[in-house]
C-alpha cells in the first residue's frame, strides 16, 4: 500500500513540473521554445506531402479554411483547458494557464499539394471588449501555431499574417465562444 502511494505522489509530482513547464513556455511565447519557424525544424515531410505530427490538425474546432494569401489556408482552435481536462490534468494546473486556446494554422500550396511550413506569421485577436493582442506564430509539427486568451464568452476575430513559403498573404475569420 505505501509503494502504491509512493508512487501516486512522485507521479503527480512529475506531471506537476512537465505542466508548469509547458505553461512557463507558453507565458514566455513559443519564441522561447527551441525549433521555431526558419530553423528548420518544421520541414519534416514524409510520403506524398504528408505533414509530420498532423495529429494537431485534427483536434479542436475547425473555425477557418479558405485563401491565406495565394496559400490554401485551415485553421483549427483548440480548447487547451478541454484538451488537459481529457488528460486529467489538475484542476489548479489548469488554472494557472494564462492562455484558453491554441490556434493552428495549416499552410499548402495549391500548386503542388505541399505542406508550408517554413516562415513567420502573426495572429491578431480581438475580443468582444475590442481590445486587439497581437501573437506571433511558430511552426510546430506541420502547423504555425500560437496560444491566445479567450477569456469571456463572445465572438473573437483572428486576422492572420503569414511570409511563409516565400509567399505573404493574410486572412481573416471569425469565432465565437459560449
Amino acid at each position: 500500500m505505501k509503494k502504491g502511494l509512493l508512487f501516486s505522489v512522485c507521479f503527480a509530482a512529475v506531471a506537476a513540473l512537465a505542466v508548469a513547464g509547458v505553461s512557463s513556455a507558453a507565458e514566455k511565447g513559443h519564441g522561447s521554445m527551441p525549433g521555431g519557424m526558419g530553423h528548420g525544424s518544421m520541414s519534416g515531410t514524409h510520403g506524398e506531402g504528408k505533414m509530420e505530427g498532423h495529429g494537431m490538425m485534427k483536434m479542436g474546432d475547425k473555425v477557418f479554411e479558405g485563401k491565406i494569401g495565394s496559400l490554401h489556408g485551415e485553421a483549427r482552435l483548440v480548447d487547451m483547458k478541454a484538451q488537459m481536462a481529457k488528460s486529467k490534468v489538475s484542476a489548479e494546473m489548469m488554472a494557472s494557464m494564462k492562455n484558453t486556446h491554441h490556434v493552428a494554422i495549416s499552410l499548402t500550396d495549391p500548386a503542388t499539394k505541399r505542406p508550408v511550413t517554413e516562415g513567420s506569421g502573426t495572429v491578431t485577436v480581438t475580443g468582444p471588449d475590442h481590445k486587439a493582442v497581437t501573437t506571433n506564430m511558430m511552426g510546430m509539427q506541420g502547423h504555425f501555431g500560437a496560444d491566445v486568451n479567450l477569456p469571456a464568452p463572445g465572438k473573437y476575430t483572428f486576422q492572420v499574417e503569414v511570409d511563409a513559403g516565400g509567399k505573404k498573404g493574410s486572412a481573416s475569420f471569425h469565432h465565437s465562444v459560449k
